[in-house]
């Protein structure tokens, strides 16, 4: 039987790269995120939840006081704050991003996500390629 299972999700993986096909999402699959306070990561596209390596897709919700280790991701990273506020920090500057705002980090650029602020922060993120943990480079220092 898993086999089996085994042998049709991999049919289904080539199918999707020979002959691209829509594909619907009933639901996003919750990710374990890094950092000092549990975030809830709610992918919709990506390597976990649609088997995509092209690009990922994933709501956040962080609490107040988050901060995640810095990184020097191999992918370019788009996010759009839906709630509250993020800071985002590089080598040479700072952001606040606020609600209907966004900012894009490009590919191998250190940056560092928190959400210092009161109520934390909703926000939408998209990594191309997806995000995968053998492209994410996290410092090994950790900030917290």
């Amino acid at each position: 039987m898993i086999l089996k299972m085994v042998n049709l999700a991999i049919l289904r993986t080539n199918l999707r790269i020979l002959y691209p096909m829509a594909q619907f999402i009933n639901s996003p699959s919750i990710v374990k995120a890094a950092g000092n306070k549990e975030k809830i990561i709610k992918e919709f596209f990506g390597h976990v939840n649609s088997k995509t390596a092209e690009v990922s897709i994933a709501q956040m919700k962080s609490p107040e006081g988050w901060v995640e280790p810095g990184q020097s991701p191999k992918f370019n990273e788009y996010t759009v704050v839906l709630k509250g506020k993020l800071k985002i920090t590089t080598k040479n500057e700072e952001f606040i991003v606020s609600e209907g705002q966004g900012v894009m980090t490009g590919k191998n650029e250190w940056v560092q996500y928190s959400t210092p602020f009161e109520g934390g922060a909703e926000y939408i993120a998209v990594c191309l390629p997806a995000f995968a943990m053998d492209l994410v480079n996290r410092d090994n220092t950790i900030p917290f």
